[in-house]
């Protein structure tokens, strides 16, 4: 707005607040110099919403310029939406009343949305009647993203906190009903104690920093640089919360056996990359050197690179918590016989002799006390043993004790599942070598399976297989679709995958055993599962499979099993 409208307005009467100047006649040059000064956008307009100032506070925020609103209705800022609240606001200004703090969405010049706060004053003229409005409104785009980010941290803590519970009372339910676990359940719970105080300080250490730093930002105080740091520290902290969430959430897959992998081809050198690259920050701020020394030769195992890269994150962030400055941590990967073996070795802290064959057991950490050096709830570990033995490897530590520094070993299998055929001849390569010859018994000529799995790679792995041995093979992507599939025809066996999203194997086979006889409910079914336990394996007899076959398999297994089922099915 120009000093000239805003001293004209001045003059006539609108300097109410300047009259105990000693020259009053340079009321309206101070009062212009106020608004133009102030960062807020500061408007006035007629009780019909027609915009008659217009401040540069008001240009920065809006990207109009006074020459392109003033005569022009109020409403050019408002979005499509929320033009139910221009009404509303002009009647309360009418009856007199004032709008504070009123959080609402404006649309600027080039179409962003912003958040604002309004506060709208009504004008009186000379004679006491309310004449117009003034209107401050505040830019807090920046402070309700910062809220928001709160409140998610919030939400997730609260869940975190809640699990923490109902697994503490599982834990003392299961210790009541069996008196002879009374000291294994008294440890699992001091365990458990423990665990809720460290996650308690884990999680509330960065909340502490993130209401801090929005509080502040709800006062609009802070310079812009101070603002930055607020919303800098408050990202931070919520990226911390969600990682510690997240491994939570991995250790409760881990343990309910709902963790799933895409385990594919996979280049060694890339995913160790990808987590060294991901610590150096860490190591740099920290002062210490993270050394890289690879195999070149090595060539894809099977795996699923996401997984395997949190695994080396774990080790390398580990070793580097516990080196000092100046320290060194080292990886090196190379291929020994038949596994590829990962060492990652440091010159930190040690692990002390007692605390060596507890190191990766969940909630364990060597140092219990309130004033610890190193943070953390004592899960990396743990994470990264489960997920090892998933991929059917194994990790076990060294150390010479304390203060001499640790050394973590992980050894992963690279011999590949189907033999290469040596033989020279040409064998399609879902079919290698494990094959049965054209002479065997295993044979499934004019036999219908129905495989399922929601693995594309597996899918056509097995059909491929058993339409060398003679099947007529067809295939579903997920239980839905092998449900429509008995409805349109029933083949002489099912071979299903557990582990599916949305409807896993177990709910799938029941609702098979639940289809009329004629569209398959004495159907033969085998459980083909990396799931390999026990209880697995009884989890799915009991489901309504025949046979419960753990991968990986050889071909030649899976023939002689399926025709196995068949006959004792016959």
């Amino acid at each position: 707005m120009s000093e000239k409208r805003v001293s004209d307005r001045a003059k006539d009467g609108s300097t109410q607040g300047f009259t105990n100047l000693r020259s009053p006649e340079l009321a309206p040059y101070w009062l212009t110099a106020l608004i133009e000064s102030a960062d807020d956008a500061i408007i006035s307009k007629t009780l019909d919403g027609i915009i008659t100032s217009w401040n540069e506070g008001a240009q920065r925020i809006f990207g109009y310029t006074a020459e392109e609103v003033i005569g022009k209705a109020v409403t050019i800022l408002i979005p499509e939406g929320h033009f139910d609240e221009e009404p509303v606001i002009l009647a309360k200004l009418r009856a007199g009343q004032r709008i504070e703090h009123y959080e609402t969405v404006r649309v600027r010049k080039d179409g962003h949305m912003i958040d604002i706060s309004l506060t709208v004053s009504p004008i009186k003229g000379p004679d006491g009647k309310i004449i117009g409005a003034s209107k401050i409104a505040r830019d807090i785009t920046e402070q309700l993203q910062a809220r928001r980010a709160l409140d998610e941290a919030s939400e997730r803590l609260k869940v975190a906190l809640e699990e923490a519970k109902t697994a503490r009372a599982e834990a003392e339910r299961a210790a009541a009903e069996n008196e002879g676990l009374y000291r294994q359940a008294e440890e699992s719970s001091r365990l458990k104690e423990e665990f809720l105080a460290t996650i308690s300080h884990e999680l509330r250490t960065p909340l502490s920093a993130i209401l801090g730093w929005a509080r502040m930002l709800r006062l609009g105080q802070l310079s812009p640089e101070d603002t930055t740091k607020a919303l800098d520290t408050i990202e931070r902290n919520a990226r911390a919360q969600a990682q510690l969430v997240d491994d939570l959430l991995d250790v409760s897959r881990i343990i309910t056996g709902k963790l799933r992998m895409d385990v594919r081809p996979t280049d060694p050198n890339s995913f160790i990359d990808a987590a060294v690259e991901a610590v150096r920050p860490a190591a740099e701020a920290r002062g210490v050197r993270v050394q890289r020394v690879v195999d070149t030769g090595l060539l894809s195992i099977p795996g699923d690179p996401v997984r395997l890269q949190q695994v080396v994150w774990n080790l390398l962030s580990n070793a580097i918590k516990f080196t000092p400055r100046d320290g060194r941590v080292q990886i090196r990967s190379e291929r020994v016989n038949s596994h590829l073996e990962i060492v990652v070795s440091d010159t930190g802290q040690g692990i002390s002799a007692d605390f060596l064959p507890h190191v990766f057991e969940r909630f364990r950490q060597a140092d219990q006390k309130t004033s610890r050096l190193h943070g953390g709830m004592g899960l990396g570990l743990a994470i990264v043993r489960h997920l090892v033995e998933l991929h059917g490897g194994t990790v076990h530590a060294e150390s010479e004790g304390e203060g001499k520094g640790a050394t973590f070993t992980v050894m992963l299998p690279i011999t590949p599942l189907y033999q290469v055929d040596s033989s020279g001849g040409r064998v399609h390569p879902g079919a290698i070598d494990l094959l049965p010859a054209d002479d065997s018994t295993d044979r499934l000529d004019g036999l219908t399976i129905l495989v399922v799995d929601d693995e594309a790679d597996t899918r056509d792995l097995l059909r491929q297989g058993l339409e060398y041995c003679g099947a007529t093979v067809k295939v579903a992507g997920s239980a839905g679709e092998a449900i429509a599939s008995l409805k349109v025809s029933v083949p002489d066996i099912l071979i299903s995958d557990i582990g599916m999203p949305e409807t896993d194997g177990y709910d799938f086979i029941r609702q098979v055993r639940n289809l009329p006889q004629q569209r398959g409910a004495k159907l033969p079914a085998i459980a083909l599962t990396a799931y390999t336990r026990v209880e697995d394996r009884l989890h799915a007899l009991r489901a309504g499979y025949d046979m419960h076959v753990p991968k990986p398999v050889e071909l030649t297994e899976l023939v002689a099993v399926a025709i196995s089922v068949i006959r004792r099915n016959s």
